[in-house]
């Protein structure tokens, strides 16, 4: 399975665009076996998306002609054993789980990060995803 993760500005964002774009993902994802995680704020989208490697492809290069995405870069990919956002088609974080600050990611610290921290950033979503979901219910 693989797992990719890629970082791209907004073109307009505001929260119909990013209601537009949750809402296709959660559409379409599980008819692909994709799942993943959105985290998004005024200046950045970074996300991960997995499932299998030929639908992760054709995902990515969707997203790639996208006019919805601006500069868009691929950080991470990679083969994994296991999913991290198997519960989600497609889970959305208005950044309160990002590390790095506007300036930061302006000064290319998303483009230096190590794949243990690009990683992490999503795992403790995850984390925290699921306790928010076990709290609920």
């Amino acid at each position: 399975m693989k797992q990719m993760i890629y970082r791209s500005q907004p073109f307009g964002f505001d929260r119909a665009m990013l209601a537009s774009i949750l809402v296709d993902a959660r559409r379409n994802n599980p008819r692909d076996a994709i799942s993943g995680a959105l985290i998004c704020r005024q200046d950045l989208y970074l996300q991960l998306i997995e499932g299998p490697d030929a639908e992760i492809d054709a995902l990515y290069g969707r997203i790639t002609r996208d006019n919805r995405h601006d500069n868009i870069v691929l950080l991470l990919s990679e083969t994994v054993d296991r999913r991290l956002f198997a519960e989600w088609a497609m889970l959305d974080d208005e950044a309160p789980s990002l590390a790095w600050s506007a300036e930061e990611v302006e000064e290319g610290a998303l483009d230096t990060a190590s794949p243990a921290a690009l990683r992490g950033v999503f795992e403790r979503l995850a984390v925290r995803a699921r306790e928010n979901a076990s709290a609920a219910s």
